[in-house]
């Protein structure tokens, strides 16, 4: 194997560090150590799934998550707006004109 080679295999393998605690380590090796400790404490695989809760929750677990994704909240917001804005009119203007009374 020619140097040229052998230098770049080199750099993909780790160097063996003594244990991070001996006598006179490198100061980098007890950093790594302590990011590899913390890595293996992480938990692995997918996260659980989250159950919805709260009204708003259940709202959109069903319209919005993964393959339930539907355009069924457009509906229900431009119905909101129709009655909230009834019920503003209503309020504001139609209420006075009981009875077609001008």
């Amino acid at each position: 194997m020619s140097f040229v080679t052998r230098r770049a295999l080199s750099t993909l393998i780790p160097p063996k560090v003594a244990s991070p605690k001996a006598i006179g380590a490198a100061p980098d090796a007890l950093r790594m150590q302590r990011v590899v400790n913390f890595y293996e404490k992480l938990p692995r695989g997918p996260a659980p799934q989250v159950k919805a809760t709260g009204l708003l929750g259940r709202y959109q677990a069903r319209y919005f998550a993964g393959k339930n994704a539907s355009a069924t909240p457009i509906i229900h917001a431009i119905c909101l707006i129709l009655v909230v804005g009834y019920a503003q009119n209503y309020y504001f203007h139609l209420r006075h004109h009981k009875n077609n009374a001008h």
